[in-house]
């Protein structure tokens, strides 16, 4: 396995929709599997293909380490309640910056597995705020397009003066 080299916002892949996998081969286990150390060093609790530069909807989440590791292939939200919660979110291609975004409490995922098989989740609590953030970068949505145009002036404006 490896790491890869992580787009840095305001990278324009950042914000470019990533088009479906529709080969599950070797390539794409190792994907998973750089993805997967690329998320450690970073370090993260998620990650997807666009943050290395690779526009395939492809993410993978680990909440409470290896052993929680999960890979998604083609995720999409297909359903989501009407409450809402709020979470501290950033972002592997915007370290140093964090806020809070307010997202859906719960949802209904599909998605396929690295074999192609489908599937189909409820989540709920931190699972359903990381497949959330991770499908909108997918979708070409950085998280902080959820902020308000104040708050995400002044992550940016922050995240410029750490240097990033």
């Amino acid at each position: 396995m490896a790491i890869l080299p992580i787009l840095r916002f305001p990278d324009p892949g950042l914000r470019t929709a990533c088009r479906p996998v529709t080969i599950f081969d070797s390539r794409l286990a190792a994907l998973a599997g750089d993805l997967a150390d690329t998320m450690r060093a970073a370090p993260g609790i998620g990650i997807t293909a666009a943050h290395v530069g690779i526009l395939e909807r492809l993410t993978v989440i680990e909440l409470d380490g290896p052993a929680s590791q999960r890979v998604y292939v083609n995720p999409q939200v297909t359903w989501s309640s009407p409450d809402m919660q709020r979470h501290t979110e950033g972002s592997v291609s915007m370290p140093g910056v964090t806020d809070e975004v307010e997202r859906p409490a719960r949802i209904r995922v599909s998605w396929q597995d690295l074999e192609g098989r489908n599937h189909d989740e409820e989540a709920d609590g931190l699972l359903a705020v990381c497949l959330q953030h991770e499908i909108d970068q997918l979708d070409g949505i950085f998280w902080i397009d959820r902020l308000s145009r104040l708050k995400r002036e002044r992550i940016v404006k922050k995240f410029r003066k750490a240097g990033a």
